[in-house]
């Protein structure tokens, strides 16, 4: 696969006009380009599936949908809820005469694991959540179809183009697997840090761009009986987020590129990877985490972050459609790029961007000509309208939303900061192209927060799975330029 289209204008990801389009037909500000550095890696294939069976295909049917049929949906329902996928089913069923069955859950693994075991999984899976069944896995396991078929359809909206035509450049690399798209990441994400607007007001507190003055905000919010950083520490996922942002920013992209490349000094013997642990384990080491914050769920910690017993908390943008419930209504939810250390090589700025919650078709699905033209309507405006309107986010398709939708104050915050960040936006692979060593930064992320080991440690460790992971022969095929 080659890097970027040459429409783009960033260091490698998604056109800014694309996004400046998108954002003018919300009715916002201009949201500027992705700056993804592709997956240059060989591969392509067929459908490996088990079941081809199909109706009559034509220019409106591409897939051979056959009416009266059914089909199997199974959606993680957590930050987006899954009003969305309803309404999108309701579509399906009035155009196709489709019968959907439904299943919104967390318990993805749980719940789909002994499924594609037995041969028998979902038609369409949003396979997501912290019990998501890791892609990577089910690619080597030879369960995920090769979504080519889907991306090089006609797009609903202009047949005279391909769907993959009227998506935003760099989106689909992180659901790539050996240069085979085998995912669908649907959602624009982006990535940082969180605070109440309303609390720095009346406490007098303004957004840090620098790492000591966070460290400061932190320290006049202990004064005042509020902890200063809270983390899902359940998931150590999350507080990754800080410490993978801070390597980026501090040591540029080459730093980030040495983690997903499986660089020998990806951690040890890297300055900005140094710099990054030690500047998260400051936090714990002056006491300024949230009282309890490691022994929490993802909900429990942002649930006392929305009562004002933190000050900060680290997340993706899925975060404000997660918390609606617990959310008070003058809260005031803000996103900021993680603050600076000295000498970084991105600006403030900066942020992790990207695509989020993958949508899979299983190679066995049953019913594989509605699979496909399910998510091929899923990269129609109509649906991406339907899915900002329920999910409070904006999707991957270019121009995908109707002016009619407003979006909420925090994910409002995070279109501006998208346009602050301009050109310099970046996004890790590794978490999507080896979920082991993934679990093993995490492992060691838990441990740090928990002080049971130190930054020396933890960058040993981080290293120790980098060069596990390089031993792999199949690691050689994914690759970032």
């Amino acid at each position: 696969m080659g890097s970027t289209s040459a429409e783009n204008d960033g260091i490698g990801g998604v056109g800014r006009r694309d996004l400046i389009k998108r954002s003018a037909a919300l009715g916002l500000i201009a949201v500027p380009t992705m700056s993804f550095l592709s997956a240059c890696a060989s591969g392509g294939g067929d459908d490996n599936s088990g079941n081809n069976d199909q109706g009559k295909t034509s220019k409106s049917n591409p897939f051979g949908v056959e009416k009266n049929s059914k089909l199997d949906v199974v959606v993680f329902k957590g930050g987006y809820g899954d009003d969305y996928a309803k309404a999108w089913e309701a579509s399906f069923q009035k155009k196709w005469n489709v019968t959907s069955t439904h299943t919104g859950t967390q318990e993805i693994t749980g719940k789909l694991q002994p499924r594609f075991n037995a041969g028998n999984p979902p038609d369409i899976v949003d396979d997501s959540g912290a019990q998501q069944i890791k892609i990577d896995v089910l690619y080597k396991n030879g369960q995920l179809l090769d979504l080519s078929s889907v991306l090089d359809a006609p797009a609903i909206d202009d047949p005279s183009k391909k769907v993959r035509d009227l998506i935003i450049p760099g989106t689909l690399d992180a659901g790539m697997q050996e240069g085979k798209t085998v995912a669908l990441n649907y959602i624009y994400t982006v990535w940082g840090l969180w605070y109440s607007g309303k609390l720095f007001k009346e406490k007098g507190w303004e957004e840090p761009k620098t790492w000591a003055d966070f460290i400061k905000v932190c320290q006049a919010a202990k004064k005042e009986g509020i902890g200063g950083l809270a983390h899902q520490g359940k998931y150590p996922y999350y507080i990754n987020v800080a410490i993978m942002d801070l390597i980026a920013k501090t040591g540029g992209l080459d730093a980030m590129k040495a983690i997903d490349n499986l660089d020998p000094k990806a951690f040890v013997g890297s300055d900005a990877a140094q710099a990054g642990v030690e500047a998260i384990y400051e936090v714990v080491e002056k006491g300024l985490l949230m009282p309890g914050t490691n022994g929490l769920t993802h909900t429990e910690s942002q649930t006392r972050w929305n009562q004002y017993k933190a000050a900060f908390i680290t997340c993706g943008s899925w975060l404000e459609n997660e918390q609606l419930k617990q959310t008070p209504s003058d809260f005031d939810m803000k996103f900021m790029p993680m603050p600076l250390l000295p000498d970084s090589k991105l600006p403030f700025e900066a942020i992790r961007a990207g695509s989020g919650e993958p949508f899979i078709i299983p190679a066995k699905a049953k019913n594989l000509p509605a699979a496909k033209e399910f998510m091929r309507s899923m990269l129609s405006k109509e649906w991406s309208t339907l899915f900002a309107k329920e999910a409070n986010s904006l999707t991957i398709l270019k121009d995908g939303v109707d002016a009619s939708v407003k979006l909420r104050p925090g994910t409002q915050s995070t279109v501006e900061a998208s346009k602050a960040a301009g050109d310099n936006t970046f996004r890790y692979l590794y978490t999507e192209w080896y979920s082991e060593m993934g679990a093993a930064i995490e492992a060691a992320s838990n441990e740090l927060m928990s002080k049971r080991i130190q930054p020396k440690e933890w960058l040993k460790r981080c290293q120790a799975a980098v060069d596990k992971q390089a031993k792999d022969p199949a690691s050689k095929k994914n690759h970032r330029d």
